[in-house]
């Protein structure tokens, strides 16, 4: 697997784990709360991507 298909793959499932939490943990589930979330999360996964790069040394 190259190398950008890893990281994508990474920011992939940090990005279906984040976004499950969102919708878990919201009240309504609305297209506006669906969206919202899902671009949240996606920040959020990049994030975790270059925060756990940073840890690892990378």
């Amino acid at each position: 697997m190259g190398r950008t298909a890893a990281a994508g793959a990474e920011v992939l499932v940090w990005w279906l784990l984040l976004t499950g939490c969102w919708l878990v943990l919201i009240s309504t589930v609305d297209p506006l709360e669906c969206l919202v979330g899902a671009g949240a999360a996606l920040l959020a996964a990049f994030a975790g991507r270059a925060g756990r790069r940073a840890m690892s040394g990378r």
